[in-house]
């Protein structure tokens, strides 16, 4: 019978979910996902200093707009403490693990000492063969002590086939006796989450390449507690372009899944995106649906090589990778238009110019207006913003279509008024009769007729781009364009 496969996602709650996070709650869940298996979300929260209920509900907020659903919790690592020192205890009474008495101080001082004669920063082991009443001695002395696991002293070696980086090897002799309590009674998180994926059933663990060098350490924990060892998937990291790994400290919140949410961002355009930082596929292809992402991806298909992510701290449009925005513009574009709908409906309520009657009365023009204009947008910002004309009366004109689409011509100003007039008595307002319209006036006054169609389309929309001018004049409708073309007169005052 086949083990049903069982991975963890397990976020420490002290600050928001970013970028490097999200793609290791990914790849856990693409890989459950893929093997009809079970995530188990963790919330990691013994760091009571630092852990925050505010980055809990932010966590599992980010989680559930990606769409990354788990199986079993959230649990709270803070609620097993008992179990984790009740494992240490266990590891004492089977001889895997001993009390060590020396102080901070004494072992900085041999840290010193150490680094002077060009020796060992390893602990030495002062404790590790105290008699039983040496131990009894120092408690009823009330000398705190922390619990350190006992490192096999013989020839050997701790070894491991990670399922990215391969053979995996380190001599006994490398790893010290390493602390698994603190001396407050408080578990370090090494035992800590390898109680936890004991009692989960972990399969396998595949979290960032950062936790590589604790494996080994672990492994050691899984064979002192008589526990099943899972199978490890390190991914590379993710680094910024200076090759500086990608943190919350350095970058702030621009690598904050909220900050892509909250700056346009369609949550599928972001998981595709940072599926593929760090992970390949044979036909190298960047985009997926969610049933091909699921049914192409493997572990064996994380690349080794660290990927980089293209902060843009300089350029408040295109702020973040290139590729990332291409995604999205992708998914803009060639979704459905009823899926972008609840999108863009969000930002025109940001913005405050959300009309009701978009979902009723207006249905149908409001679906053909966001099909139209949505195909040089990147991000869903844009539909309130680069798109506002379309939506609300009041809007800016861009300074570069001001200077260059109307002011440079100072015959618009009339032009202006009497293509208003001309295209308010059009009985039948058609692509076909406005462009008409607007050759024949271009005609008469003998000037070209990309001068007011440039005009135009300025006046309108504040845009120096768009869709074609015509079908923007039956998106804004006959009688908001003849009122823009009226107000765009005062623009020469």
């Amino acid at each position: 019978m086949t083990q049903e496969v069982i991975v963890r996602f397990p976020p420490s709650p002290t600050g928001y979910l970013h970028i490097g996070g999200a793609r290791t709650a990914i790849f856990n869940w693409l890989f459950a996902k893929k093997t009809g298996g079970k995530l188990i979300l963790r919330i990691e929260d013994t760091d009571a200093e630092r852990s925050t209920e505010e980055s809990i509900k932010g966590i599992i907020k980010s989680l559930k707009w990606l769409g990354i659903t788990w199986d079993e919790g959230p649990y709270f690592q803070s609620h097993f403490i008992k179990e984790h020192q009740a494992a240490a205890h266990k590891l004492l009474e089977t001889g895997h693990a001993y009390k060590c008495f020396c102080t901070k101080e004494t072992l900085d001082k041999k840290r010193k000492e150490a680094l002077k004669k060009k020796g060992s920063l390893q602990y030495d082991g002062t404790c590790r063969d105290l008699k039983p009443e040496e131990i009894s001695e120092k408690e009823a002395a009330g000398i705190p002590c922390t619990i350190r696991l006992k490192v096999p002293r013989e020839e050997g070696s701790v070894y491991f086939e990670d399922i990215v980086y391969g053979f995996i090897e380190k001599k006994y002799k490398d790893i010290e006796d390493f602390v698994i309590v603190r001396s407050n009674g408080q578990p370090l998180y090494i035992l800590s989450n390898t109680v936890d994926d004991i009692r989960d059933r972990i399969t396998h663990v595949i979290r960032g390449q950062d936790g590589l060098g604790n494996t080994p350490k672990q492994i050691l924990l899984y064979k002192a507690l008589g526990a099943p060892i899972p199978k490890f998937a390190h991914m590379s990291l993710t680094l910024d372009p200076k090759k500086a790994k990608i943190s919350k400290r350095t970058h702030g919140e621009l690598v904050a899944v909220h900050f892509y949410r909250d700056h346009g961002f369609l949550p599928w355009a972001l998981i595709n995106f940072l599926v593929r930082l760090g992970w390949s596929t044979p036909d190298s292809r960047d985009i997926f649906t969610k049933e091909e992402l699921i049914e192409t991806f493997s572990l064996e298909g994380i690349n080794r090589a660290n990927s980089v992510f293209n902060v843009n701290k300089n350029d408040p449009k295109f702020f973040t990778d290139p590729k990332a925005l291409s995604i999205n513009s992708h998914y803009i574009r060639n979704l459905p238009v009823e899926e972008i709908v609840p999108y863009v409906k969000a930002e025109l309520e940001k913005a405050g110019i959300w009309d009701p009657e978009f979902e009723s009365g207006k249905r149908d023009w409001f679906l053909a207006t966001v099909d139209l204009i949505r195909s040089r947008y990147h991000v869903t910002t844009e539909f309130a913003t680069l798109g506002r004309a379309y939506f609300s009366d009041d809007y800016p004109i861009e300074k570069k279509a001001l200077k260059k689409n109307i002011l440079k011509h100072e015959g618009l100003k009339d032009w202006f008024s009497i293509l208003a007039d001309r295209l308010e008595s059009v009985k039948i307002f058609s692509a076909d009769e406005a462009e008409k319209v607007i050759r024949d006036i271009a005609e008469e006054l003998d000037i070209k007729a990309g001068v007011l169609i440039n005009g135009i389309r300025a006046a309108v929309t504040g845009q120096t781009v768009g869709p074609g001018l015509f079908d923007i004049l039956i998106a804004i409708g006959q009688k908001r364009v003849v009122e823009s073309l009226r107000k765009a007169v005062l623009l020469f005052d």
